[in-house]
């Protein structure tokens, strides 16, 4: 698999031109093509099922395709966080079809790898590209990764290069590295970054200011927020951004003040006017007004908008989870009979979240009958499917039965998953969790373990010695 193609004279400003036409124009007929083609690769759901067949498909039943055709089908990806096929469809452009890369085609390619394999196979991508072919975009793509993974050191060295170069002239720049302060939680740093803005003259973009108020919550400085929130609505030059709303709502829930969240709540309501984000901001409003606990403010606004929208399984998922979170279990029910009656292609994210509360309840049986409902109709359980399922087995004490759900998990579970599922594994299936009940306990809490409930559950099993072992449980 060649990670790396780029062209020998890339037209940096061609790219950038390509990066802001390709999502506005579709009155030509390869626009209308390249919607067909998108139709049949939004459809596979499943992640881990590989795009490159619907490709092939496509151009050996003699339909055209074009280098701007496939960069918008990897944006659309990207946007929907299908990261997996964004990567095939960036690969089978440049090595099936010989399509050469722009600037803009590598920093999306370097992103791409990162969030795929992640940063060491980013780097060591970045590290094959020839100097003079680092453009801006690309040491912007690395950045962006160093502040994902809170890699401070390497983050300034690069916004440092930047600065050399002469490309930390735009907002970006210091949008990102505030991000990572604020993430790492050096607010001092964020205010040094201020300054040297408004030294430079560099203007405060909405996500300078989303950065701003998320700082100003994470301090519970509500005054501050409040005069963010001023200022920016006051500026007559430009319309309060979605994302900025967003993170206004939080900080002020963060808080506990939702009585100064619902006003804005009311106006992100209005940014549903744009047709690119509308879908997006319609599922960020579902999860805040369960935030905020406001059930029937819910249902009015998925009842509003199922009328004149078409409803797609990520906003389906987003209203099922919101109802769990009123613990409204017969609701998410009845909203996932609509999703199984709409004919969508089957994702198990959805069913997963029924799955969760019934494995939380002890419903078991409605759990399994769940997923052998799913998989009959032509889904594909995913790895969170069967921990999900573990977990709730563990909450019965059939331990046998965990184990047998885990080892479904494995065998289809990302590599960054594998060690510590297979751990899990080796202590049920052996003595070993009740003679090393403090390691074991260790082990389970690592970042990235503790998210899932089937660990932490585990741990209390094992502290309280409720657990027996697999060949005490089978006699």
């Amino acid at each position: 698999m060649r990670f790396f193609t780029i062209s020998t004279s890339p037209n940096s400003r061609a790219a950038s031109l390509i990066h802001r036409i390709q999502r506005q124009l579709f009155s030509s007929k390869n626009a209308s093509d390249s919607k067909s083609l998108y139709r049949k690769i939004s459809q596979l759901g499943d992640p881990n099922v590989s795009v490159t067949p619907v490709l092939d498909g496509w151009v050996n039943g003699g339909n055209h395709v074009d280098k701007q055709e496939l960069q918008r089908i990897v944006e659309e990806l990207r946007f929907y966080k299908r990261f997996k096929h964004a990567l095939e469809v960036s690969l089978w452009m440049t090595n099936e079809r010989r399509f050469t890369m722009s600037f803009y085609d590598t920093a999306v390619r370097l992103k791409l790898i990162f969030k795929v394999f992640g940063l060491e196979r980013a780097e060591d991508y970045f590290n094959k590209i020839p100097e003079n072919k680092r453009s801006f975009s690309v040491y912007l793509a690395l950045l962006n990764c160093y502040m994902l993974v809170k890699s401070v050191d390497k983050a300034e060295a690069i916004m440092q290069k930047a600065r050399d170069l002469g490309y930390a002239s735009k907002p970006i720049w210091y949008n990102i590295m505030m991000n990572l302060y604020y993430r790492v939680g050096d607010m001092k740093k964020i205010h040094d970054l201020l300054t040297e803005m408004e030294a430079k003259g560099i203007p405060h973009d909405p996500y300078t200011q989303s950065i701003c108020l998320n700082a100003c919550a994470w301090a519970s400085d509500s005054i501050g927020m409040d005069k963010i929130i001023s200022t920016m609505e006051s500026d007559s030059r430009a319309v309060p951004h979605w994302k900025t709303y967003v993170s206004a709502i939080q900080g002020y829930l963060t808080m506990g003040l939702s009585d100064r969240a619902l006003p804005l709540l009311t106006k992100l309501e209005g940014q549903l006017k744009s047709p690119r984000d509308k879908t997006f901001v319609f599922t960020i409003l579902l999860n805040l007004y369960a935030d905020i606990g406001n059930k029937d403010e819910l249902y009015r606004l998925w009842n509003e908008f199922k009328l004149s929208n078409r409803i797609g399984n990520k906003v389906y998922l987003s209203m099922i989870r919101a109802l769990v979170k009123f613990n409204d279990v017969e609701g998410a029910e009845r909203i996932f009979g609509e999703w199984e009656s709409s004919g969508l292609e089957i994702d198990f994210r959805v069913p997963n979240v029924l799955i969760d509360s019934y494995c939380a309840d002890g419903l078991l049986k409605k759990a399994e009958d769940l997923i052998t409902k799913g998989i009959s109709g032509g889904g594909s359980p995913l790895m969170m499917t069967w921990v999900l399922l573990a977990g709730g087995y563990l909450r019965k004490n059939q331990v046998p039965k965990s184990v047998e759900a885990l080892k479904k998990a494995v065998s289809i579970c990302p590599p960054k998953f594998e060690n510590q599922l297979t751990t899990c594994l080796d202590f049920l299936e052996t003595r070993a969790y009740l003679e090393k009940e403090e390691e074991f306990t260790k082990l389970i809490k690592r970042e990235g373990i503790s998210l899932m409930s089937i660990f932490d559950k585990l741990s209390d099993f094992i502290k309280d010695g409720q657990l027996q072992s697999v060949q005490e449980c089978q006699v």
